[in-house]
């Protein structure tokens, strides 16, 4: 039997057929997605008030970045307002001291006697003068007892004296900062375990057992300077008095529950120093006198020198660790260095302002501390980039930095990222800051600045809530996060 093919299913076929020999035929140009560009891929990158409206912030965002070899900047936003650095300060503290002091340069703490000495006997008085050592721990202070009765040694008739006029007398670094936070201890030219005291309590029984020593990975003497009481009460937890030759403490007895421990800041370095060397030097047979303070070390005859490690070195671990205390010192160190003397922590940054703004090319700095623990310190995006890219032609800065990791969604390092960054953070309750280098994946190195505070916030803490306060992890933790985004979109904008 045989259908008959209409004309409008031939013309149907025909078409079919045609497009079957249309496809098994080659194609006549390549079926290849066509490439777009890298113009292209860099505007699928994400834009930066992007990445800062994510992050949920709140307060401002200021930020810089830059060729570090040429200087020619790359992109910013309040680049130019002032925003506390919290311890990126600590940056240009390290810049400002080894410059003025040099990076091979060490502290010296000695022991000196005056009148004569016979038979082992000091006749006058014994003198620990302190040389502006950050870094000085009861190890060291052992040493230095153990070294002066290998020198013959055996008894001191006169006084002890502990000399701390190296450096100015200042009996916390941030008066708005919590009493008891053992970033915030005093200074002076002596200095002691970076002047904190560590306190620890056990229960036992319905009592609880309290000690306070200098203790080291090597002894633990017993400190009398500081003193706690502990005091049947929840509320504050610690409270604090001059007691004119001690620091007494008071700890509230609800917040202490089975035990633990803690450091507290000392106030008075000196006293504390002569303390425990009082202790260590009685270990050795040498007994002294309760200690007394003087500004000036007389003349006499040096028994023990001990020298720190090198400038660069206590640097390198200044900014690992960000303590405080060390920023303090090296920086008034160098500002006595260029003044002759220096009175107050706010006078010697207001020198170190100067020195930036000549020597780094800055233009606005207006730190009030060399450590960033100050909230009224400010300083731009582009200053501080100014400075890192200054810093990059004589490779001073960048061999101290911490390597700064790069972070998966779980806050866990990521292994072989393309992007590699040295850096120095600062932290402080709702600022965070992040400045240094970074190398993108084809070696283009970039120097970098941001800053972010919610200064609105910050401000209506009240001083006893500052250790902790109610929101300020989480705050910090998504402004860490927000950094990193940037970094990456730098890294692939700018070294592709």
């Amino acid at each position: 039997m045989v259908r008959n093919v209409t004309r409008r299913v031939f013309l149907a076929l025909a078409a079919s057929g045609a497009a079957v020999q249309a496809w098994a035929a080659p194609p006549p140009v390549s079926l290849r997605p066509v490439a777009r560009g890298a113009e292209h891929f860099k505007k699928s990158i994400a834009d930066p008030q992007a990445i800062i409206n994510a992050a949920q912030l709140n307060g401002r965002v200021a930020f810089a970045v830059a060729d570090a070899r040429t200087g020619q900047k790359l992109e910013g936003g309040n680049a130019q307002t002032g925003t506390a650095p919290a311890s990126v300060a600590k940056a240009v503290t390290a810049l400002y001291a080894l410059d003025v002091l040099g990076p091979s340069h060490r502290f010296t703490t000695q022991l000196i006697a005056t009148g004569g000495i016979s038979g082992g006997v000091v006749t006058g008085d014994l003198i620990l003068v302190g040389g502006g050592d950050p870094t000085l721990d009861t190890n060291a202070l052992a040493s230095m007892a153990e070294a002066l009765k290998a020198r013959g040694i055996r008894e001191v008739r006169g006084a002890f004296k502990v000399a701390d006029g190296a450096l100015p007398t200042i009996k916390t670094i941030d008066r708005d900062q919590p009493d008891h936070v053992g970033y915030s201890p005093a200074i002076s030219g002596i200095a002691l375990n970076y002047n904190r005291v560590h306190f620890e309590w056990r229960r036992s029984g319905g009592s609880y057992g309290v000690t306070m020593d200098a203790r080291s990975d090597r002894y633990r003497p017993d400190v009398a300077v500081a003193r706690m009481q502990i005091v049947s009460r929840d509320l504050p937890v610690y409270t604090y008095r001059d007691g004119g030759r001690t620091d007494d403490w008071t700890v509230a007895k609800g917040a202490l529950g089975n035990g633990g421990a803690r450091w507290l800041p000392v106030r008075k370095p000196a006293l504390y120093a002569g303390d425990v060397f009082q202790t260590l030097a009685r270990a050795h047979g040498i007994v002294l006198r309760n200690p007394s303070v003087v500004t000036r070390a007389p003349q006499g005859t040096v028994l023990v020198s001990r020298q720190s490690d090198e400038l660069r070195s206590i640097l390198r671990a200044m900014l690992r660790f960000s303590t405080n205390l060390t920023a303090e010192m090296v920086g008034l160190a160098a500002t006595a260095k260029r003044k002759g003397s220096v009175q107050s922590l706010k006078a010697s940054a207001a020198e170190m302002n100067r020195w930036a703004n000549a020597t780094l090319g800055t233009s606005a700095m207006r730190l009030v501390d060399h450590s960033g623990l100050g909230s009224a310190s400010r300083m731009t995006a582009d200053d501080m980039v100014t400075a890192l890219v200054r810093a990059r032609q004589n490779n001073t800065l960048g061999p101290i930095l911490k390597a700064f990791p790069m972070l998966d969604e779980r806050r866990r390092a990521i292994k072989n990222h393309p992007i590699t960054v040295y850096a120095k953070t600062g932290t402080l309750n709702f600022v965070s800051g992040l400045a240094g280098y970074m190398t993108a994946r084809d070696g283009t190195e970039m120097a970098f600045a941001i800053f972010a505070a919610d200064e609105a916030t910050r401000g209506r803490i009240s001083k006893a809530n500052r250790e902790a306060p109610r929101g300020a992890r989480s705050w910090n933790r998504r402004a860490k996060a927000m950094q990193q985004k940037l970094i990456e979109r730098w890294g692939a904008l700018y070294g592709s």
